[in-house]
Parts: C-alpha cells; sequence; structure tokens
C-alpha cells in the first residue's frame, strides 16, 4: 500500500462483512452463459444426420466436459471472505477455513498478484479467491478494511 493511502477505521466497518470476487464472477456468468449457448446454437443447427452420427460416450463426454467447466467456474464464484467479530472465514473454491482474529498476522496483496494472501501465527499463509487483484481499487480498499480489522 502507499503511504498516503486512505486508513479505515476498525469502528467504521460494520460486522459481519462479506467479500467476493467482482471481475470473476461476471466473466464466469457471462462467458459461462456463452459458451452453453453456442453448444445448444450448434447442435440444434446441425442435420438430425449429423446428430445421429454421435455415440452415446461422445455425448456423455461433452456433458461431463461441461459439467466439470461448470463446477470449476461454481467453485470461483463462490469464493468469499466474510468478517465478524469472532474472526474470518475464508471460502476458497469448495473448502472453509475459519480463523480467528488472532491468527492472522498480516493481509497483503503486492501489486500485479492475482489475489490477497493472509499470513498466520503457524508460519502459513493462505491465498484470498475472493479479494482478486484484477478487481483493482475494490480489492485494496477491501485490503485497507481488513488490516484494520487485524490490527485492532
Amino acid at each position: 500500500m502507499p503511504a498516503g493511502s486512505d486508513v479505515v477505521e476498525p469502528e467504521d466497518v460494520s460486522l459481519p462483512r462479506t467479500w467476493r470476487p467482482f471481475g470473476a464472477r461476471i466473466a464466469v456468468i457471462f462467458f459461462g452463459t456463452m459458451l452453453l449457448l453456442i453448444c445448444a446454437f450448434a447442435w440444434f443447427g446441425f442435420d438430425p444426420e449429423v446428430r445421429a452420427k454421435f455415440t452415446f460416450f461422445q455425448r456423455s463426454t461433452l456433458v461431463f466436459l461441461g459439467l466439470l467447466a461448470g463446477s470449476v467456474g461454481y467453485a470461483l464464484a463462490r469464493s468469499r471472505v466474510v468478517a465478524s467479530e469472532p474472526g474470518l472465514v475464508v471460502v476458497n473454491g469448495y473448502r472453509r477455513r475459519d480463523y480467528e482474529w488472532a491468527e492472522i498476522i498480516s493481509i497483503h496483496l503486492p501489486a500485479g498478484a492475482p489475489w490477497a494472501t493472509i499470513d498466520l501465527a503457524d508460519g502459513t499463509t493462505t491465498s484470498l479467491l475472493a479479494i482478486q487483484g484484477s478487481d483493482g481499487e475494490r480489492a485494496r480498499n477491501a485490503v485497507r478494511t481488513l488490516r484494520s480489522l487485524i490490527d485492532r
């Protein structure tokens, strides 16, 4: 953070507070919908003779790949960070981690980093997929707010 960055007072933050990725969620929704529509139009655009040439295994493979891509997109879109009085709840994909405020030492979002990370008291770090570096000022504000909550 630059030296002149705005400081957020912990008293100004109402808890519980939730952060979610913005740009990634929009991309998942938009491109997922577009891919689904293109595949549906292509399938129904084929002549019945062409559709009949696809075997059950080929169709099921395409459905499986679509469901796999959908589950990855859903995992990214459901990522969130929830700050509450007892601590921080981090949901990355399908995994949830609960941290007490005393366990969290600091939060970082270096320039060019894909997402924020928190340093923990046991020497490990955890990524926060909900705070994406590509979200720009929105992500920097989230880091400032979380930093003020960690420091209190």
